[in-house]
């Protein structure tokens, strides 16, 4: 294996050994805790354009196999690791860590000292990082700006056949798991890509509306900002992490950007009408300001146990709920799984009512 070095454009090196496509990279560094999950974590379209740190030490061990990706085709930028596992054990395993890398076009670089990286990045705030076989920071001074939502979303309208209740998925980034999770409960889901019209989703006549999870930032969306409003007000919606965000910003909210963001599967969210603190799955680095939020519209249904930042929105008038955390959870703990249920059962029981004020 070929060194390789990350360098922070904070001034940092870290040095290991490269891993997966044979190209340099540039990209935000960022790191997720969770213990297991890698293959999800890699397919998730929501880390498109970063280079993701895994703080568990090994990775690998498990293999690749053919089921648990979130998407067809990998979006991140790069990533970042302690110890590689070359010899994969797990019956369903098809492939190497490595080799899914290399095939898939994603450079990575093992052997570095993750926890040191993780430290860093926490003192520093979320930065940008260049992967590469020499020290060279002046590629840092590229700018990798990119409206990522656009690369990830779907190109065309995809329609996937059930007896349920009619959910059209707005695609921002969508993981794989939130439509098996709408199929699961019996749904017919139409996915359509990010920038579709409110007369289009009309035209397709859904009983509820999905606004997915996705990259980059919310305000790069803010054109449609009138068409989230008004999809949000004519039908059943649930928000998820993107979607949450750029319904409470169509309210006129605010957003704001995390110093390094919340991912991983092990972040406690207090249920505020109960009292009750689950366990969720996140992964974004933008929240929504408190301050911004309009209380006479409002309900705050959700916050974060450790920052007390807003994890969760219910409308008062109309039957819009958002989350910041993944209900769907893959990876990640089940505790909130309900909230997809509740929403089918939601949109189920109101047929086709008519919600706005024409």
């Amino acid at each position: 294996m070929q060194n390789g070095y990350l360098t922070l454009e904070t001034g940092e090196v870290f040095e290991g050994v490269l891993i997966g496509a044979d190209k340099d990279s540039l990209g935000e560094v960022v790191f997720n805790t969770s213990m297991t999950g890698y293959q999800e974590i890699i397919t998730d379209p929501s880390y498109a354009g970063q280079i993701i740190t895994f703080c568990y030490p090994i990775i690998g061990n498990y293999g690749i196999n053919a089921i648990d990706n979130e998407s067809i085709t990998p979006a991140l930028s790069g990533v970042i690791i302690g110890d590689l596992c070359e010899t994969p054990s797990h019956y369903q395993s098809i492939n190497k860590f490595s080799e899914n890398l290399k095939d898939a076009g994603v450079p990575g670089i093992a052997n570095v000292d993750t926890r040191l990286l993780v430290k860093t990045i926490r003192s520093r705030g979320t930065v940008k990082g260049y992967l590469s076989k020499t020290k060279n920071i002046k590629n840092l001074e590229s700018d990798n700006s990119s409206f990522w939502v656009e690369k990830v979303s779907t190109k065309k309208i995809q329609s996937f056949k059930n007896n349920g209740p009619h959910v059209v998925l707005m695609d921002f980034g969508y993981k794989k798991s939130i439509l098996n999770a709408l199929l699961d409960e019996n749904c017919a889901v139409t996915i359509v890509p990010y920038n579709t019209s409110y007369e289009k989703i009309k035209s397709l006549n859904p009983d509820g509306v999905l606004f997915s999870n996705g990259p980059g930032d919310p305000m790069d969306l803010k054109k449609w900002f009138p068409d989230i409003k008004k999809i949000s007000q004519n039908y059943p919606t649930l928000g998820i992490c993107l979607g949450h965000q750029l319904i409470a910003l169509a309210y006129g909210a605010k957003t704001t950007k995390l110093a390094y963001g919340h991912r991983g599967g092990n972040h406690p969210v207090k249920e505020l009408f109960t009292g009750k603190v689950k366990i969720t799955a996140q992964n974004h680095g933008y929240v929504v300001v408190d301050e911004s939020i309009d209380n006479k519209v409002f309900d705050i249904t959700y916050r974060n146990v450790n920052d007390r930042s807003i994890e969760g929105l219910k409308h008062k008038n109309f039957p819009i709920q958002t989350v910041q955390f993944h209900p769907e959870a893959h990876p990640g703990p089940s505790d909130t799984e309900y909230i997809l249920k509740d929403f089918v059962s939601q949109i189920a029981s109101m047929g086709e009512t008519v919600y706005a004020i024409k």
